[in-house]
């Protein structure tokens, strides 16, 4: 196992390295001024060359590059031009926020996800089997920032159960930056209670998508278990039906069910600019945008980076749990 997982460390250093090189390329060659535009336009042609100064801007692409290395081994990740810190210091502020949104989507996601795969499967090719499918396909195909406005105009403006923007408004001490931990592990339940009806509806929007995949995917695999000789024995056995299912067939289904799983929650943390747009969350996504906006490249850079190793990490993470599924994956191998 630590043989396996060394050689993941050490096949992820080339991958990193090359996500650092193309995001740090194509900042750099973004239209237009950021100096000056995060200056404003009040700024003298001298204020903008210290700028410039400052950042290096004015060293070979190949000195900058090697600088902004070393500098992460430090943890600098370079000044934002908007908010005129180091990006770690604004990642490690904004990341919790996008963390437990993606987090909690993930929760509902699978919960309603494999749940109805199951059942779909079960009653392949019957009316409600159709019915899950079309409306698995439908919430693939539509866009999360328009599920995102259409909750909003229900649940919020419409019938006022949730709040509309916002992670909060009950104070809650900050230690991990979660607020529902954090709540919870202070005793907060007014505060728990104000942060999860804040952030039901954007998970809600952001899972949509990725509880459709979670569905067609265990409905596939399923399927494709039924007509196995050990669920035929199981059967002619007479164990129970709901036993069947989810003892046995749910096991062997499970490893690309998990695949999915593991990819859409790493594909979360990047999906969830555009929710946290519409319910002004602020996360770590929403930083991106500013970044974006005021072409501030250091945040850009500094956002990608951090989803990219996210999403590295969480394929790991399933890679080591293939062998808890399914003994016969030699992990060494």
């Amino acid at each position: 196992m630590g043989r396996f997982i060394g050689k993941r460390i050490i096949g992820l250093i080339p991958t990193i390295l090359g996500l650092i090189l193309l995001i740090f390329l194509l900042s750099r060659i973004m239209p237009g001024d950021s100096v000056r535009l995060a200056l404003g336009p009040e700024a003298t042609q001298e204020q903008i060359l210290a700028m410039e100064n400052k950042l290096g801007l004015h060293d070979s692409l190949i000195i900058q590059f090697f600088n902004y290395i070393k500098g992460l081994f430090v943890g600098d990740m370079g000044l934002s031009l908007r908010s005129g810190r180091n990006v770690w210091l604004d990642i490690q502020d904004t990341f919790p926020a996008t963390f437990e949104l993606s987090l909690v989507s993930m929760i509902i996601s699978v919960a309603v996800g494999i749940p109805l795969g199951i059942y779909s499967a079960v009653k392949n090719n019957k009316i409600s089997d159709h019915i899950i499918r079309i409306v698995s396909l439908s919430g693939i195909a539509l866009p999360r920032f328009w599920l995102a406005i259409l909750l909003q105009l229900i649940f919020s403006y419409w019938l006022g159960l949730f709040p509309v923007i916002g992670r909060g408004d009950v104070p809650v001490d900050t230690i991990t930056g979660m607020r529902l931990v954090d709540s919870l592990i202070t005793g907060n339940f007014a505060g728990f209670t104000d942060s999860f009806t804040h952030i039901l509806l954007p998970a809600i929007a952001l899972s949509i998508a990725t509880a459709a995949q979670i569905i067609r995917m265990t409905r596939t695999n399923m399927i494709d278990q039924m007509n196995k000789d050990y669920v035929l024995a199981a059967e002619s056995y007479g164990l129970p039906e709901n036993l069947v299912y989810q003892r046995y067939m749910l096991k062997n289904a499970f490893i690309s069910v998990l695949t999915t799983v593991g990819m859409q929650f790493g594909s979360l943390i990047g999906n969830a600019f555009l929710v946290e747009a519409v319910f002004g969350w602020p996360g770590m996504a929403q930083y991106a945008i500013q970044g974006i906006l005021y072409k501030d490249y250091n945040a850009i850079i500094g956002v990608t980076l951090v989803i990219g190793l996210f999403f590295v990490v969480i394929n790991v993470i399933v890679d080591l749990l293939y062998g808890f599924f399914d003994p016969k994956i030699k992990l060494e191998g």
